[in-house]
């Protein structure tokens, strides 16, 4: 059985029980509702604003390892605690091969597939109700797509496959390449599209997609409530990014414009998980208290020693610890300052990863002059002189590379960069014996 995708029909369903939009989404059971049966058909507006928050809510599952474990097999980053698959495993420590039954290779894909699945329960359930128009209907599905296609992206980038079709939990789909795997992903997030173009949204999402909304012109500076036209924006988003790593440079730079990309803006402007410490809630994963013993995030040296002088994104995202950090057999002077608190926000798509995406795109495209002029946004933002290299793709690529391992540092995103740009030669063995993995394996149990 297909455990970490196959959802038992009758199991526990996750609603809602604060505000949506606060800043808290807690999960527990409804005892009133304990399985799919009081949503599959006729569910009331009511149930289809829980399955929103629960999908929401999955979005930030398995976040902690996919960061860590990624981190980890692309030499940004230790994880020192005490299992020893943190620095052995994923290391290839003395040619040991990576486990496909251990939590690395499963707590991100359960993750994932998790809120895949709540996404499907909402879309069949908002198909299936007299309770609500047909433009309402379609503001639940085209959110729903949009996140589902979100979350493949992240199962592609860390296990290089996926399986896309798993609305039948008792009948699913292959386990696909990436490139079939994109092109799935692209097409479910123009059907996102359409929906939301010709959808209305009748509910809130958390505060962390506040930043989608608009000013009250009669109010400032209360925000309006979430329309789908704001939700576009994100979906466009997600779209672009989709485009670049499919390798479709044009369709990337259309889709960037429709987002809330903004090449001047703010690079912190975007959608962020939100987190609290409330009774069924999340805190956030990746937090580390400053200067622990046995359980912190130590930066590999490569990223301190190899970083331009004066780059400040070294200072703002790290920090020398007091007493430097060792296990088995590996050290580290820094530790993580990603986060100042469990509660914390994670950044789901800031404007940041937009503008190197637009790079990306305009490389792709061959318009070499707007790649450079948006890698020296990214350069000027953390106090470097603007890039002065040749205009051409191959300098041009190489540049992009390095701003992505400095502002995307320890999220999930360096090993992808790695593995698509064949860079597995350029990372440390950082050890004897050690070697260099760029994808998860996929869980045992979906071989079986």
């Amino acid at each position: 059985m297909k455990r970490y995708i196959k959802i038992i029909k009758y199991s526990m369903l996750i609603v809602l029980v604060s505000v949506l939009n606060s800043c808290t989404i807690d999960e527990v059971i409804d005892p009133n509702r304990p399985s799919l049966d009081g949503v599959e058909s006729e569910a009331i507006i009511g149930q289809l604003n829980e399955l929103v928050v629960g999908v929401e809510s999955t979005l930030r599952n398995g976040l902690g390892i996919e960061t860590t474990a990624s981190g980890t097999m692309a030499r940004e980053l230790y994880l020192f605690d005490a299992d020893p698959r943190n620095t052995g495993d994923l290391l290839g420590k003395n040619g040991i091969s990576l486990d496909n039954n251990s939590f690395y290779s499963t707590a991100q894909w359960n993750g994932n597939y998790r809120c895949i699945k709540n996404a499907n329960i909402l879309i069949g359930a908002a198909q299936n109700t007299s309770s609500i128009t047909p433009e309402e209907a379609l503001g639940y599905t085209g959110v729903a797509k949009t996140f589902a296609a979100y979350e493949l992206i992240q199962i592609i980038k860390s296990y290089g496959n996926a399986r896309i079709d798993v609305s039948d939990e008792d009948n699913l789909g292959p386990i696909v390449g990436e490139a079939e795997a994109l092109a799935a992903v692209r097409a479910m997030l123009d059907e996102g599209l359409s929906d939301l173009n010709n959808g209305t949204l009748i509910f809130g999402l958390s505060s962390g997609f506040d930043v989608l909304r608009q000013v009250d012109p009669d109010n400032s500076p209360a925000l309006l409530p979430l329309t789908a036209n704001d939700f576009v924006s994100f979906n466009r988003a997600v779209a672009a990014m989709a485009a670049v790593y499919a390798g479709d440079g044009n369709g990337a730079l259309t889709a960037i414009n429709n987002s809330y990309f903004d090449l001047n803006g703010s690079l912190t402007i975007g959608p962020r998980h939100v987190f609290s410490l409330s009774p069924g809630d999340q805190s956030n994963p990746v937090f580390r208290a400053p200067d622990l013993n046995g359980d912190q995030i130590i930066v590999h040296d490569s990223w301190i020693n190899e970083a331009e002088a004066g780059d400040t994104r070294v200072t703002s995202k790290t920090a020398v610890r007091i007493d430097p950090q060792g296990q088995d057999d590996l050290n580290g002077t820094n530790e993580t300052r990603l986060y100042a608190s469990q509660l914390s926000s994670i950044d789901i798509l800031r404007n940041e990863e937009l503008i190197l995406l637009y790079a990306e795109a305009s490389i792709l495209a061959g318009n070499l002059g707007d790649a450079a002029t948006a890698l020296t946004v990214i350069r000027n933002s953390a106090n470097l002189n603007a890039y002065t290299g040749p205009n051409t793709p191959e300098a041009l690529t190489a540049e992009l590379l390095r701003q992505r391992r400095y502002s995307l540092w320890s999220e999930n995103s360096r090993l992808y960069d790695v593995r698509r740009y064949s860079l597995q030669s350029t990372l440390p063995i950082d050890r004897a014996g050690d070697q260099v993995f760029t994808s998860l394996p996929i869980p045992l149990s979906e071989n079986n």
